[in-house]
């Protein structure tokens, strides 16, 4: 049985509060990764799920979480600021993760805001298109999925850089293609069809084009989800059209890098390389940051933008199966739109 959390006394945090009174004290943003006002409001949509952790605060729960989330910090380091024994830090994390996915989840707005997601991609030269879908590698330490071993998360963002859905947790034994047909949301477009059912989008040539995804060249290409051109054996060159395409895609795919790289500079735990015993709690944990991230976009919170590294290890091995025709038709289609267009 864990000892009770030690009195709340004049720690650290209570001298921070006594001090940073003013709504945008820099500090806030330099221990927390968010403002003040932005943690008022987080904590108001909280209050409910941390009630649990009582004789700690719920604000003190929750600014013991986000100051482990952006410094990477250890249980020790977040008992000696707070004032509660590593245990107690240690549930008080968890709570707030959980709190995060239970009640920040409408943050997902693929469905519940297509047509928002659907109008930010014309502005980029992309009509019809539901978001992009890419694959993010997370160091395990340890054996338990063989030398450099990661978790992997799929996510789809807009073209802000919102998350609209994330998948995490899969080991990197799988390929990108079994990860996709196991997500839900494979599932909820080809089997409960509640995903990339609304109308097509007539081009200007006369052709229309249906609701698509952009995908990163590990995927396999599908009528809704549309992959680059790549080079074959008798083609030694992309025609003006497949290579319009390509660069498009090529900026489509990057805005999910940037999410994903923002996620890392903000968030610094889910940068650092995960223990093998935590693989478990892995997928609540970067959920809650991919949450947070879409929470501080609505809270108009300036994005970290400075030194934003893609790591070295994020290639995946290009898929090489059999296409799918439909698909191919849908992406030549817009191929020929993208090449008019940009003339």
């Amino acid at each position: 049985m864990s000892p009770p959390p030690r009195p709340l006394g004049q720690c650290w945090f209570e001298r921070f509060l006594s001090s940073a009174t003013a709504d945008y004290d820099s500090r806030w943003t330099q221990f927390f990764s968010l403002s003040k006002p932005s943690f008022t409001l987080l904590l108001r949509l909280l209050n409910s799920s941390l009630s649990s952790l009582s004789p700690v605060p719920p604000n003190y729960a929750l600014a013991a979480a986000l100051f482990r989330l952006a410094h990477s910090a250890s249980y020790s380091a977040v008992s000696r600021r707070f004032n509660m024994d590593p245990d107690t830090a240690c549930r008080c994390f968890y709570t707030v993760c959980k709190g995060i996915n239970d009640r920040l989840s409408h943050l997902f707005e693929f469905k519940s805001d297509i047509n928002r997601v659907i109008v930010g991609f014309g502005w980029i030269s992309l009509p019809n298109c539901c978001g992009v879908l890419g694959l993010e590698k997370f160091q395990l330490d340890g054996n338990l999925l063989g030398e450099n071993g990661s978790l992997i998360v799929q996510a789809l963002v807009d073209s802000e850089g919102r998350f609209l859905d994330v998948s995490a947790g899969w080991p990197s034994t799988m390929s990108p293609e079994s990860i996709l047909r196991q997500s839900k949301f494979f599932s909820c477009v080809e089997e409960s069809k509640e995903y990339m059912q609304g109308p097509s989008f007539e081009l200007s040539d006369g052709n229309s084009i249906p609701q698509y995804i952009l995908g990163e060249s590990c995927f396999p290409i599908l009528p809704w989800l549309l992959t680059p051109y790549r080079k074959s054996d008798e083609k030694d060159e992309l025609n003006p059209s497949e290579t319009a395409f390509n660069s498009v895609h090529d900026g489509g795919t990057e805005i999910v890098k940037m999410a994903f790289g923002r996620v890392r500079k903000r968030w610094k735990l889910v940068a650092m390389k995960w223990k093998e015993k935590c693989f478990e709690a892995f997928p609540y944990v970067v959920v809650s940051c991919c949450l947070l991230h879409n929470f501080l976009i609505k809270c108009s919170e300036p994005m970290p933008d400075e030194n934003l590294e893609v790591p070295k290890d994020q290639q995946f091995p290009i898929f090489d199966g059999e296409e799918d025709e439909m698909g191919k038709r849908t992406r030549d289609v817009l191929a020929s739109h993208l090449s008019r267009t940009s003339m």
